[in-house]
Protein backbone atom coordinates (compact mmCIF):
# COMPACT_ATOMS: atom_id res chain seq x y z
CA UNK A 1 0.00 0.00 0.00
CA UNK A 2 1.19 3.52 -0.89
CA UNK A 3 0.87 6.90 0.93
CA UNK A 4 1.58 10.44 0.09
CA UNK A 5 2.42 12.64 2.62
CA UNK A 6 1.71 16.19 1.28
CA UNK A 7 2.53 19.34 2.73
CA UNK A 8 5.01 22.69 2.03
CA UNK A 9 7.53 21.36 4.46
CA UNK A 10 8.75 24.68 4.77
CA UNK A 11 11.21 23.72 6.11
CA UNK A 12 11.17 20.11 6.96
CA UNK A 13 11.06 20.02 11.06
CA UNK A 14 11.78 16.83 13.21
CA UNK A 15 8.37 16.86 13.93
CA UNK A 16 7.73 15.83 9.98
CA UNK A 17 10.72 13.51 10.08
CA UNK A 18 9.09 11.32 12.89
CA UNK A 19 5.66 11.04 10.95
CA UNK A 20 7.54 9.83 7.89
CA UNK A 21 9.20 7.31 9.36
CA UNK A 22 6.13 6.14 11.79
CA UNK A 23 4.39 5.80 8.32
CA UNK A 24 7.23 4.23 6.97
CA UNK A 25 6.99 1.17 9.26
CA UNK A 26 3.04 0.95 8.50
CA UNK A 27 3.18 1.41 4.91
CA UNK A 28 4.90 -0.42 1.82
CA UNK A 29 6.23 2.62 0.21
CA UNK A 30 5.58 6.21 1.53
CA UNK A 31 5.78 9.30 -0.47
CA UNK A 32 6.58 12.39 0.66
CA UNK A 33 5.30 15.17 -1.88
CA UNK A 34 5.89 19.04 -1.75
CA UNK A 35 3.39 20.85 -3.03
CA UNK A 36 3.82 24.01 -5.42
CA UNK A 37 1.24 26.26 -4.06
CA UNK A 38 0.91 29.60 -6.10
CA UNK A 39 -0.69 31.21 -3.59
CA UNK A 40 2.30 31.19 -0.71
CA UNK A 41 5.38 32.39 -1.14
CA UNK A 42 8.12 29.96 0.72
CA UNK A 43 11.45 30.40 2.37
CA UNK A 44 12.62 27.59 0.18
CA UNK A 45 12.52 27.05 -3.68
CA UNK A 46 10.36 23.31 -4.15
CA UNK A 47 13.90 22.50 -5.56
CA UNK A 48 15.52 23.53 -1.88
CA UNK A 49 13.16 21.73 -0.05
CA UNK A 50 12.94 18.12 -2.32
CA UNK A 51 16.94 18.35 -1.43
CA UNK A 52 16.17 19.05 2.00
CA UNK A 53 14.08 15.89 3.08
CA UNK A 54 15.69 13.77 0.40
CA UNK A 55 18.68 14.31 2.38
CA UNK A 56 16.81 13.88 5.61
CA UNK A 57 14.90 10.51 4.84
CA UNK A 58 17.97 8.87 3.19
CA UNK A 59 18.32 6.12 5.72
CA UNK A 60 14.58 5.55 4.65
CA UNK A 61 14.71 2.38 1.73
CA UNK A 62 10.55 3.20 1.82
CA UNK A 63 10.28 6.81 1.51
CA UNK A 64 10.76 8.41 -2.32
CA UNK A 65 10.22 12.44 -2.04
CA UNK A 66 8.89 14.60 -5.06
CA UNK A 67 6.70 17.58 -5.65
CA UNK A 68 3.38 18.26 -7.39
CA UNK A 69 0.74 20.99 -8.02
CA UNK A 70 -2.74 20.83 -7.92
CA UNK A 71 -5.08 18.74 -5.80
CA UNK A 72 -3.87 15.97 -3.70
CA UNK A 73 -6.37 13.13 -4.61
CA UNK A 74 -5.32 13.24 -8.25
CA UNK A 75 -1.99 13.27 -7.49
CA UNK A 76 -2.18 10.13 -4.96
CA UNK A 77 -4.73 8.79 -7.99
CA UNK A 78 -1.28 9.43 -10.65
CA UNK A 79 1.15 7.68 -8.23
CA UNK A 80 -1.46 4.59 -7.22
CA UNK A 81 -1.44 5.54 -3.72
CA UNK A 82 -4.51 4.45 -1.77
CA UNK A 83 -3.47 6.86 1.77
CA UNK A 84 -3.22 10.39 2.69
CA UNK A 85 -0.97 10.15 5.82
CA UNK A 86 -1.63 13.56 7.66
CA UNK A 87 -0.13 13.95 11.13
CA UNK A 88 -2.83 15.95 14.01
CA UNK A 89 -0.77 18.29 16.97
CA UNK A 90 -3.89 19.64 18.56
CA UNK A 91 -7.79 19.66 18.70
CA UNK A 92 -7.57 23.04 16.10
CA UNK A 93 -5.71 20.47 13.45
CA UNK A 94 -7.94 17.64 13.55
CA UNK A 95 -10.91 20.14 12.37
CA UNK A 96 -9.21 21.79 9.65
CA UNK A 97 -7.47 18.27 8.54
CA UNK A 98 -11.14 16.32 9.09
CA UNK A 99 -12.72 18.97 6.87
CA UNK A 100 -9.88 18.47 3.73
CA UNK A 101 -10.43 14.48 4.61
CA UNK A 102 -14.16 15.17 3.58
CA UNK A 103 -13.68 17.31 1.47
CA UNK A 104 -11.14 14.80 -0.67
CA UNK A 105 -13.41 11.88 -0.02
CA UNK A 106 -15.70 14.03 -2.00
CA UNK A 107 -13.18 13.81 -4.87
CA UNK A 108 -12.15 9.97 -4.87
CA UNK A 109 -13.63 7.60 -2.96
CA UNK A 110 -10.77 5.50 -3.54
CA UNK A 111 -8.36 7.37 -1.01
CA UNK A 112 -8.47 6.96 2.80
CA UNK A 113 -6.96 9.64 5.09
CA UNK A 114 -4.95 8.07 7.59
CA UNK A 115 -3.97 10.33 11.05
CA UNK A 116 -1.38 10.08 13.24
CA UNK A 117 -1.09 11.56 16.25
CA UNK A 118 2.21 14.04 16.58
CA UNK A 119 4.46 12.62 19.23
CA UNK A 120 4.39 14.40 22.51
CA UNK A 121 8.04 15.75 22.00
CA UNK A 122 6.92 17.59 18.61
CA UNK A 123 3.53 19.04 19.15
CA UNK A 124 4.08 22.23 19.67
CA UNK A 125 6.18 22.20 16.44
CA UNK A 126 5.64 23.81 12.82
CA UNK A 127 7.50 24.84 9.93
CA UNK A 128 6.30 28.50 10.81
CA UNK A 129 7.23 28.53 14.34
CA UNK A 130 10.77 27.17 12.94
CA UNK A 131 10.77 29.96 10.32
CA UNK A 132 10.09 32.77 13.35
CA UNK A 133 12.46 31.52 15.82
CA UNK A 134 14.96 31.94 12.95
CA UNK A 135 13.85 35.01 11.30
CA UNK A 136 14.48 36.81 15.25
CA UNK A 137 18.17 34.75 15.61
CA UNK A 138 17.04 32.31 17.56
CA UNK A 139 18.27 28.64 17.58
CA UNK A 140 16.30 26.07 15.63
CA UNK A 141 19.18 23.65 15.60
CA UNK A 142 16.96 21.43 18.45
CA UNK A 143 13.75 21.63 15.78
CA UNK A 144 15.33 20.19 12.75
CA UNK A 145 17.91 18.63 10.78
CA UNK A 146 21.38 20.08 10.86
CA UNK A 147 21.72 20.44 7.27
CA UNK A 148 18.10 22.52 6.91
CA UNK A 149 19.04 24.53 10.40
CA UNK A 150 22.42 25.73 7.95
CA UNK A 151 20.38 26.76 5.22
CA UNK A 152 17.70 28.45 7.24
CA UNK A 153 20.87 30.11 8.92
CA UNK A 154 22.54 31.49 5.84
CA UNK A 155 19.08 32.57 4.37
CA UNK A 156 18.00 34.63 7.51
CA UNK A 157 22.01 36.08 7.76
CA UNK A 158 21.13 37.47 4.11
CA UNK A 159 17.66 38.69 4.97
CA UNK A 160 18.28 40.16 8.27
CA UNK A 161 15.73 42.63 9.15
CA UNK A 162 15.24 42.36 12.91
CA UNK A 163 17.94 40.57 15.46
CA UNK A 164 17.16 39.94 19.09
CA UNK A 165 18.34 42.22 21.72
CA UNK A 166 21.87 41.69 23.45
CA UNK A 167 20.76 42.89 26.98
CA UNK A 168 17.07 43.22 28.55
CA UNK A 169 16.31 45.45 31.23
CA UNK A 170 15.25 44.43 34.49
CA UNK A 171 12.05 45.19 35.56
CA UNK A 172 12.11 46.86 39.18
CA UNK A 173 9.64 45.04 41.90
CA UNK A 174 6.69 46.48 42.49
CA UNK A 175 7.08 48.42 46.02
CA UNK A 176 3.72 47.81 48.57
Amino acid sequence: MIAIYPGSFDPITFGHLDLIERGSKLFERVIVAVLRNPNKTPLFSVQKRLEQITLSVEHLPNVEVDSFDGLTVNYAQIRGASVLLRGLRAVSDFEVELQMAHTNKTLSTQIETVFLATSNEYSFLSSSVVREIARFGGSVDHLIPPHVALDIHKCYAHNKTTSNPKITEAVPPLNN
